[in-house]
Protein backbone atom coordinates (compact mmCIF):
# COMPACT_ATOMS: atom_id res chain seq x y z
CA UNK A 1 0.00 0.00 0.00
CA UNK A 2 1.32 3.48 -1.34
CA UNK A 3 1.73 5.93 1.71
CA UNK A 4 -1.43 8.33 0.28
CA UNK A 5 -3.77 5.27 0.33
CA UNK A 6 -5.13 5.49 3.18
CA UNK A 7 -5.66 9.43 2.88
CA UNK A 8 -8.65 10.65 3.26
CA UNK A 9 -11.09 11.07 0.19
CA UNK A 10 -12.88 13.93 -0.09
CA UNK A 11 -12.97 17.22 1.62
CA UNK A 12 -10.56 17.63 4.48
CA UNK A 13 -11.76 20.39 7.01
CA UNK A 14 -8.90 22.79 9.03
CA UNK A 15 -10.74 24.24 12.11
CA UNK A 16 -7.63 26.75 12.39
CA UNK A 17 -5.13 27.99 10.49
CA UNK A 18 -1.90 28.60 12.43
CA UNK A 19 1.70 27.34 11.64
CA UNK A 20 1.29 23.66 12.53
CA UNK A 21 -2.20 23.23 10.61
CA UNK A 22 -0.25 25.56 7.78
CA UNK A 23 2.17 22.79 8.04
CA UNK A 24 -0.04 19.98 7.48
CA UNK A 25 -1.06 21.88 4.78
CA UNK A 26 1.94 22.04 2.83
CA UNK A 27 2.14 18.60 3.59
CA UNK A 28 -0.56 17.46 2.35
CA UNK A 29 -0.35 19.64 -0.55
CA UNK A 30 3.14 18.24 -1.57
CA UNK A 31 2.15 14.78 -1.39
CA UNK A 32 -0.63 15.44 -4.16
CA UNK A 33 -3.51 15.84 -2.17
CA UNK A 34 -5.95 18.73 -4.34
CA UNK A 35 -5.79 22.08 -2.65
CA UNK A 36 -9.42 22.05 -3.89
CA UNK A 37 -10.21 19.14 -1.42
CA UNK A 38 -8.66 21.45 1.58
CA UNK A 39 -10.85 23.96 3.21
CA UNK A 40 -9.44 25.89 6.02
CA UNK A 41 -11.50 28.13 8.36
CA UNK A 42 -9.31 30.98 10.32
CA UNK A 43 -11.16 34.18 11.94
CA UNK A 44 -7.77 36.19 11.05
CA UNK A 45 -7.90 37.48 7.12
CA UNK A 46 -4.01 37.75 6.82
CA UNK A 47 -3.72 34.20 7.77
CA UNK A 48 -6.12 33.48 4.95
CA UNK A 49 -5.43 35.52 2.45
CA UNK A 50 -1.64 33.45 3.03
CA UNK A 51 -3.07 29.98 2.84
CA UNK A 52 -5.15 30.78 0.03
CA UNK A 53 -1.96 32.37 -2.15
CA UNK A 54 0.72 29.93 -0.97
CA UNK A 55 -1.48 26.50 -1.39
CA UNK A 56 -4.26 27.25 -3.33
CA UNK A 57 -6.93 26.19 -0.52
CA UNK A 58 -10.37 27.43 0.12
CA UNK A 59 -10.27 29.63 3.01
CA UNK A 60 -13.31 30.52 5.30
CA UNK A 61 -14.00 32.70 8.60
CA UNK A 62 -16.47 30.28 9.76
CA UNK A 63 -16.00 27.09 11.14
CA UNK A 64 -19.48 25.53 9.63
CA UNK A 65 -18.82 26.72 6.28
CA UNK A 66 -15.69 25.09 5.94
CA UNK A 67 -16.65 22.12 7.29
CA UNK A 68 -19.58 21.42 5.51
CA UNK A 69 -19.46 18.45 3.65
CA UNK A 70 -16.17 17.19 5.12
CA UNK A 71 -15.04 13.89 6.02
CA UNK A 72 -12.14 14.60 7.93
CA UNK A 73 -11.90 17.61 10.44
CA UNK A 74 -8.66 18.82 11.62
CA UNK A 75 -9.06 20.55 14.88
CA UNK A 76 -6.68 23.35 15.44
CA UNK A 77 -7.44 25.58 17.75
CA UNK A 78 -6.14 26.78 20.92
CA UNK A 79 -7.15 24.59 23.86
CA UNK A 80 -8.98 27.12 25.41
CA UNK A 81 -11.30 27.87 22.63
CA UNK A 82 -11.83 24.34 22.00
CA UNK A 83 -15.10 23.66 23.95
CA UNK A 84 -16.71 26.65 22.64
CA UNK A 85 -15.26 25.88 18.51
CA UNK A 86 -16.83 22.38 19.50
CA UNK A 87 -19.84 23.43 20.59
CA UNK A 88 -20.57 25.60 17.49
CA UNK A 89 -20.29 22.31 15.43
CA UNK A 90 -22.19 19.65 17.29
CA UNK A 91 -25.21 19.63 15.22
CA UNK A 92 -22.82 18.95 12.18
CA UNK A 93 -20.48 16.97 13.88
CA UNK A 94 -23.80 14.29 14.81
CA UNK A 95 -24.80 15.00 11.03
CA UNK A 96 -21.95 14.40 8.97
CA UNK A 97 -19.95 12.01 11.68
CA UNK A 98 -16.63 13.11 10.44
CA UNK A 99 -13.49 11.94 11.69
CA UNK A 100 -12.20 14.53 14.24
CA UNK A 101 -8.49 14.92 14.76
CA UNK A 102 -7.45 17.40 17.75
CA UNK A 103 -4.09 18.93 18.40
CA UNK A 104 -4.90 20.41 21.08
CA UNK A 105 -2.45 19.89 24.14
CA UNK A 106 -4.71 18.70 27.36
CA UNK A 107 -8.17 18.06 25.70
CA UNK A 108 -9.06 14.32 26.05
CA UNK A 109 -10.97 12.43 23.39
CA UNK A 110 -13.84 11.92 25.79
CA UNK A 111 -14.52 15.84 26.50
CA UNK A 112 -13.90 16.21 22.28
CA UNK A 113 -16.59 13.68 21.80
CA UNK A 114 -19.10 15.33 24.82
CA UNK A 115 -18.63 18.73 23.04
CA UNK A 116 -19.36 17.49 19.31
CA UNK A 117 -22.65 15.84 20.31
CA UNK A 118 -21.58 12.68 21.58
CA UNK A 119 -20.87 9.43 19.47
CA UNK A 120 -18.15 11.06 17.63
CA UNK A 121 -14.99 9.51 15.75
CA UNK A 122 -12.33 11.05 17.41
CA UNK A 123 -8.35 11.04 17.51
CA UNK A 124 -6.07 12.76 19.47
CA UNK A 125 -3.16 14.04 17.98
CA UNK A 126 0.26 15.40 19.45
CA UNK A 127 2.91 16.79 17.24
CA UNK A 128 5.86 18.52 17.83
CA UNK A 129 7.65 21.50 16.72
CA UNK A 130 10.16 20.06 14.28
CA UNK A 131 6.49 19.48 12.46
CA UNK A 132 6.88 23.03 11.24
CA UNK A 133 9.99 21.61 8.95
CA UNK A 134 8.67 18.40 8.00
CA UNK A 135 11.28 17.03 10.79
CA UNK A 136 8.54 16.01 13.67
CA UNK A 137 6.78 13.51 15.05
CA UNK A 138 3.18 12.41 16.19
CA UNK A 139 1.79 10.03 19.21
CA UNK A 140 -2.29 9.55 18.59
CA UNK A 141 -4.38 7.96 20.45
CA UNK A 142 -8.32 7.48 18.71
CA UNK A 143 -11.56 6.34 20.85
CA UNK A 144 -13.15 3.24 19.63
CA UNK A 145 -15.36 5.09 17.51
CA UNK A 146 -12.47 5.82 15.65
CA UNK A 147 -10.19 3.16 15.25
CA UNK A 148 -11.55 1.65 12.10
CA UNK A 149 -10.52 4.99 10.84
CA UNK A 150 -7.01 5.48 12.39
CA UNK A 151 -4.80 4.80 9.29
CA UNK A 152 -6.51 7.86 7.55
CA UNK A 153 -5.44 9.88 10.82
CA UNK A 154 -1.96 8.25 10.73
CA UNK A 155 -1.72 9.34 7.00
CA UNK A 156 -2.90 12.89 7.31
CA UNK A 157 -0.31 13.49 10.03
CA UNK A 158 2.43 11.39 8.34
CA UNK A 159 2.22 14.45 6.20
CA UNK A 160 4.47 16.71 8.94
CA UNK A 161 6.67 13.03 10.17
CA UNK A 162 6.14 9.77 11.19
CA UNK A 163 3.44 8.78 13.89
CA UNK A 164 3.61 6.55 17.02
CA UNK A 165 -0.04 4.81 17.86
CA UNK A 166 -0.73 5.10 21.18
CA UNK A 167 -2.63 2.59 23.15
CA UNK A 168 -4.07 4.34 26.54
CA UNK A 169 -5.09 7.98 26.57
CA UNK A 170 -3.69 8.37 29.77
CA UNK A 171 -0.53 7.89 28.19
CA UNK A 172 -0.73 10.68 26.22
CA UNK A 173 0.30 13.13 28.52
CA UNK A 174 3.66 11.47 28.54
CA UNK A 175 3.96 11.73 25.23
CA UNK A 176 3.22 15.71 25.61
CA UNK A 177 5.99 15.50 28.00
CA UNK A 178 8.80 13.43 26.05
CA UNK A 179 8.13 14.58 22.37
CA UNK A 180 5.79 17.70 22.65
CA UNK A 181 8.12 19.76 24.67
CA UNK A 182 11.24 17.81 24.23
CA UNK A 183 12.55 19.87 21.32
CA UNK A 184 12.70 22.79 24.15
CA UNK A 185 15.15 20.32 25.95
CA UNK A 186 17.09 19.93 23.47
CA UNK A 187 17.36 24.11 22.82
CA UNK A 188 17.86 24.48 26.66
CA UNK A 189 20.60 21.85 26.59
CA UNK A 190 22.05 23.70 23.20
CA UNK A 191 21.68 27.29 25.19
CA UNK A 192 23.97 25.48 28.26
CA UNK A 193 26.23 24.34 25.98
CA UNK A 194 27.22 27.44 24.03
CA UNK A 195 27.24 28.76 27.00
CA UNK A 196 30.01 26.72 28.90
CA UNK A 197 31.66 26.83 25.60
CA UNK A 198 32.41 30.25 25.68
CA UNK A 199 33.39 30.09 29.27
CA UNK A 200 36.16 27.73 28.11
CA UNK A 201 37.54 30.93 25.40
CA UNK A 202 35.83 30.12 22.45
CA UNK A 203 34.47 32.50 20.19
CA UNK A 204 30.15 32.63 20.67
CA UNK A 205 30.15 32.34 16.67
CA UNK A 206 31.91 28.67 17.12
CA UNK A 207 30.59 27.47 20.19
CA UNK A 208 27.16 28.24 18.53
CA UNK A 209 27.99 26.31 14.86
CA UNK A 210 29.87 23.84 17.04
CA UNK A 211 26.87 23.18 19.14
CA UNK A 212 24.30 23.52 16.35
CA UNK A 213 26.17 20.50 13.99
CA UNK A 214 26.91 18.13 16.78
CA UNK A 215 22.97 18.25 17.76
CA UNK A 216 22.32 17.84 14.24
CA UNK A 217 24.89 14.92 13.86
CA UNK A 218 23.82 13.19 17.08
CA UNK A 219 20.10 13.29 16.29
CA UNK A 220 21.30 11.72 12.84
CA UNK A 221 23.22 8.90 13.76
CA UNK A 222 20.13 8.47 16.57
CA UNK A 223 17.77 7.80 13.61
CA UNK A 224 19.95 6.01 11.34
CA UNK A 225 21.23 3.53 13.40
CA UNK A 226 19.50 0.46 15.02
CA UNK A 227 21.62 0.42 18.02
CA UNK A 228 20.49 1.97 21.30
CA UNK A 229 21.38 5.34 22.31
CA UNK A 230 23.46 3.70 25.15
CA UNK A 231 25.36 2.06 22.83
CA UNK A 232 25.58 4.74 20.69
CA UNK A 233 27.28 6.67 24.23
CA UNK A 234 29.44 4.09 25.21
CA UNK A 235 31.21 3.86 21.86
CA UNK A 236 32.02 7.53 21.97
CA UNK A 237 32.78 7.00 25.45
CA UNK A 238 36.93 5.93 25.83
CA UNK A 239 37.94 4.96 29.34
CA UNK A 240 39.93 7.95 30.93
CA UNK A 241 39.02 10.17 27.83
CA UNK A 242 37.68 13.34 27.85
CA UNK A 243 33.92 12.32 26.94
CA UNK A 244 33.78 9.97 30.25
CA UNK A 245 35.31 12.96 32.06
CA UNK A 246 32.50 14.91 31.15
CA UNK A 247 29.98 11.68 31.17
CA UNK A 248 31.01 11.27 35.14
CA UNK A 249 30.49 14.50 35.86
CA UNK A 250 27.21 14.60 34.44
CA UNK A 251 26.14 11.25 36.12
CA UNK A 252 27.29 12.64 39.65
CA UNK A 253 25.18 15.88 39.14
CA UNK A 254 22.11 13.28 39.09
CA UNK A 255 21.34 14.38 35.22
CA UNK A 256 19.08 11.16 35.06
CA UNK A 257 17.04 11.96 38.12
CA UNK A 258 16.62 15.39 37.12
CA UNK A 259 15.60 14.41 33.44
CA UNK A 260 13.24 12.05 35.31
CA UNK A 261 11.63 14.60 37.15
CA UNK A 262 11.34 17.06 34.34
CA UNK A 263 9.62 14.82 32.62
CA UNK A 264 7.06 13.37 35.28
CA UNK A 265 6.77 17.54 36.35
CA UNK A 266 5.63 18.10 32.64
CA UNK A 267 3.41 14.65 32.52
CA UNK A 268 1.51 15.85 35.42
CA UNK A 269 1.32 19.16 34.29
CA UNK A 270 -0.50 17.89 31.07
CA UNK A 271 -2.75 15.57 33.55
CA UNK A 272 -3.68 18.97 35.09
CA UNK A 273 -4.43 21.06 31.76
CA UNK A 274 -6.91 18.19 31.11
CA UNK A 275 -8.67 18.44 34.41
CA UNK A 276 -8.86 21.99 33.96
CA UNK A 277 -11.01 22.03 30.91
CA UNK A 278 -13.58 19.76 32.44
Amino acid sequence: MSESASLPSGPIAFIGGGNMARSLIGGLVARGVAASDIRVAEPVAALREALQHDFGVQCFDDASAAAEGASVWLLAVKPQVMREVCASLSAQAVAQRPLAISIAAGITAGQLDRWLGGGAAVVRAMPNTPALLGAGITGLYANAAAAPRFDQAASLLDAVGPTVRIDEEAQMDAVTAVSGSGPAYVFLLAEAMQQAGQAQGLSAEAARALVRQTLLGAATMLTHSDDPAEVLRARVTSPGGTTQAAIETFEAGGFRALVDRAIAAATERGRQLSAANE
